[in-house]
């Protein structure tokens, strides 16, 4: 147990906050301590008069099913979540996951909340990461249940699985993830290579700045233990005073070794 925790707190700080909150979240629903309805997206009572449930733009993105699949959807979430944030190039400065996940989260409100009418969106939430995930590791093998295939077809079948467990519904409320990992993959990386073509996918300042702050290195001394913040580079210093930085870097030499459906 105390290595689990061990793990958890040495995660990155937005996959970690994920995977917590999708924990509380579906142990207080499931334990029957939280309605579910209180939780699900609902246009009309978001945005009511005189108490608006802002929380509900939120919510609907970290409720699990019940029993295994909890701990299931949790380990997917901390797996895909943790390689993106911690070994995918597009990510490679502070916030640049956060800015993401935010912009994965209102492509999913719109296309799944709005136009689907759905009520929960957390399966589609997983399948952007693992289009994004597949997306960075081109031309590798995965382990999809007993087969191996390439792992830009993971998000594929992984589709095709809800489909013929879930039903159609389910599997277009769950492709609006694919939609909206797609979008951002197309914003950041292939329409700035084009013609007159830019990056409007951007991390806002105060967004790096949050995350940079609290890093600090330490140094053992004999008179204690001294803390120094972070060395900022020359890139990191330009695009401060820039006040906006680019999401994305073009530098796919980086890249992680990855982590295999089903693998250790």
């Amino acid at each position: 147990m105390a290595d689990i925790m061990d793990k958890f707190w040495s995660a990155p700080p937005v996959s970690r906050t994920i995977v917590a909150a999708i924990a509380a979240e579906s142990l207080f629903v499931h334990g029957g301590l939280l309605s579910g309805y209180r939780v699900m997206f609902y246009m009309p009572y978001i945005f009511k008069f005189p108490l608006p449930e802002l929380w509900r733009l939120f919510t609907p993105f970290l409720l699990t099913g019940g029993g295994f699949n909890a701990l299931w959807d949790m380990y997917m979430f901390w797996t895909y979540a943790t390689q993106l944030e911690l070994n995918s190039p597009r990510f490679s400065q502070p916030g640049n996951f956060a800015t993401y996940v935010g912009f994965i989260a209102i492509s999913i409100l719109v296309t799944a909340g709005l136009v689907l009418q759905a009520f929960i969106f957390t399966q589609a939430l997983l399948l952007a990461f693992i289009y994004t995930y597949a997306q960075d590791n081109r031309g590798r093998k995965v382990h999809f249940i007993f087969f191996q295939i390439p792992a830009e077809l993971l998000p594929w079948a992984m589709l095709a699985m809800t489909l013929l467990m879930g039903g159609t519904s389910a599997a277009l409320q769950q492709g609006t993830g694919l939609v909206a990992a797609h979008l951002y993959d197309f914003l950041t990386r292939l329409y700035p290579t084009m013609q007159g073509g830019r990056n409007y996918i951007q991390t806002p300042a105060f967004v790096r700045q949050f995350f940079t702050a609290g890093r600090t290195t330490t140094t053992q001394r004999a008179y204690g233990t001294s803390f120094q913040p972070a060395p900022q580079t020359q890139q990191q210093s330009t695009s401060s005073n820039r006040g906006w930085t680019s999401g994305f870097s073009n530098t796919w030499s980086g890249r992680g070794s990855g982590h295999r459906l089903g693998g250790d």
